[in-house]
């Protein structure tokens, strides 16, 4: 059986043994959990964000960093930044490409930030493979995927790092020993941070087609690229950047094996211009609304997605990159 902690963990002992390329700071608690800080006390790289992003697929995906180019809208507008969009209209931004084996596994028993970590003052989101070991979340009641592992990983979105406490918790969850227990954490606002978000295109149409009702497990492959966002000022604004990147800039493309009636009947509802609340950037609506789950649940997913269906050969398409928004992005 695929176990996403034990291949996640052999990911976190390669970000171990390079630390200090890796710009990521090492801890072990007195229980022996092993904390990784990859972007809280320490600056972290874009070679970090590529290993934490991996660790949160459990081994079961690829990310790579490209050069994403975008065509000139209708009207060329010059770009306003300097050295990013050198000709009138046209827009580069750096990038990543992420490639995953068993979506459903990858993506939605391991990536997906489902599990909110709340101890005393610490507050995190949790993404990665220790979810399916406590398969604690409603989630998991549609996914026939579960993982039996001596070790486990859990990926961290926040801004405090977990201490003996969080750590005895995640570990009970996971029916682990706490010196078992690797916890990795970095900030929306840092390097690791735009990285490991951006590298969440492919999961995102997941997440979407879930909740539209469709069966995830007959993805068979998934690949997407998406724009990293530039490192904000602070969390929430990073929030915003980092969904914009995705919203606005991601391109997710799926090998499914499925009927061509059940994947027409969902293709124009899955890309992000399917939302009531697309088309305005994501840190205006969080403060149009002022809660994060008032915002139209519809909105995240990519903007644009391909289906290849295995079965018959069709291909499906729908949405499309907004450059304009990209561009607001970076202004």
């Amino acid at each position: 059986m695929i176990s996403v902690n034990e291949r996640a963990a052999e990911i976190l002992r390669r970000m171990v043994a390079q630390a200090e390329v890796l710009g990521v700071a090492v801890h072990t608690l007195s229980n022996g959990a092993t904390v990784i800080d990859a972007g809280i006390k320490v600056a972290g790289s874009f070679a970090a964000g590529k290993l934490f992003a991996e660790a949160c697929l459990g081994g079961l995906g690829e990310v790579e960093f490209a050069r994403l180019s975008f065509p000139s809208p209708p009207k060329p507008v010059l770009s306003k930044v300097e050295g990013l969009g050198g000709i009138e209209g046209g827009l580069w931004l750096p990038g990543v490409s992420v490639r995953v084996e068993h979506p459903a596994i990858a993506c939605m028993a391991a990536q997906y930030a489902g599990w909110a970590v709340k101890r005393g003052k610490f507050f995190a989101m949790g993404s990665g493979p220790a979810r399916a070991l406590y398969a604690g979340e409603e989630l998991f009641e549609r996914l026939s995927y579960r993982d039996q592992a001596e070790v486990a990983v859990l990926l961290l979105e926040g801004r405090k790092l977990p201490d003996e406490e969080v750590a005895e918790y995640v570990a009970g969850k996971c029916g682990v020993d706490a010196a078992n227990l690797a916890l990795a954490i970095a900030p929306t606002a840092s390097l690791v941070g735009s990285v490991q978000v951006a590298a969440r295109v492919v999961e995102t149409g997941l997440h979407k087609l879930t909740e539209l009702g469709f069966d995830v497990e007959q993805i068979v492959a998934g690949f997407g690229t998406c724009p990293l966002a530039p490192v904000a000022g602070d969390d929430l604004q990073a929030i915003g950047l980092t969904n914009d990147a995705v919203l606005y800039g991601g391109q997710a493309y799926y090998a499914v094996q499925s009927s061509d009636e059940a994947l027409e009947a969902i293709i124009e509802q899955v890309p992000s211009s399917a939302s009531r609340d697309y088309g305005t950037p994501f840190y205006e609506l969080f403060q149009r609304y002022g809660d994060f789950y008032q915002i139209d649940p519809m909105l995240f997913s990519p903007a644009e997605v391909t289906f290849n269906n295995l079965s018959t050969g069709r291909t499906f398409h729908a949405g499309g990159v907004n450059v304009e928004l990209l561009r607001r992005m970076i202004a």
